[in-house]
């Protein structure tokens, strides 16, 4: 059974007797999935963006787009306009496709993994995880890579509070710690 036919079949029911919702449309969902990569050393080396880019293609299946800085910055050498990281916002199947290997693959694959932090929620239910290495994902050869990369993975939901939001992402198989 997919993701997405488990929230409808038994997640839906469960968070409405958890929460007591009136109407269906109140209940919680995954709205979208944001991976973001910040280079700061593209400055000086430009090749790391385009494999950073490939990379991000791989692990996703969707082609990402070049963030650029806002402002310059003196210290750090920064111009404003210049290329500074990518990132892929995911939707629908890609969505849920990617936070089922998320969960079930590559989450599992992190050294000494004890769960992921319960308190890095926003105040409106949406959640940001930060991952040190690319490599947890299968589809990153490790053969191929020239510098470990992290990333943030954001995960958007509906859910108007915290709880709300950490008891989706529960019941959707995120390994909470606390």
């Amino acid at each position: 059974m997919s993701l997405k036919e488990l929230y409808e079949k038994e997640i839906v029911s469960q968070l409405i007797e958890t929460f007591d919702y009136k109407n269906i449309l109140q209940v919680p969902r995954l709205e979208k999935v944001i991976l973001n990569i910040g280079l700061g050393e593209a400055i000086h080396n430009i090749k790391l963006l385009d494999s950073a880019k490939e990379e991000l293609k791989l692990i996703t299946g969707q082609a990402p787009v070049i963030t650029r800085a806002r402002k310059s910055i003196a210290a750090f050498k920064l111009r404003e306009g210049m290329p500074i990281g990518c990132m892929v916002t995911l939707r629908r199947s890609r969505m849920y496709d990617f936070y089922e290997k998320l969960v079930n693959i590559a989450l599992p694959r992190v050294r000494d993994f004890r769960g992921i932090s319960g308190k890095a929620f926003d105040g409106r239910g949406n959640y940001t995880l930060g991952v040190k290495e690319q490599i947890i994902f299968p589809e990153v050869d490790y053969d191929k890579i020239d510098t470990i990369k992290g990333m943030n993975i954001t995960v958007v939901t509906t859910a108007k509070t915290d709880e709300e939001g950490k008891e989706l992402l529960k019941l959707l198989g995120m390994p909470f710690r606390n």
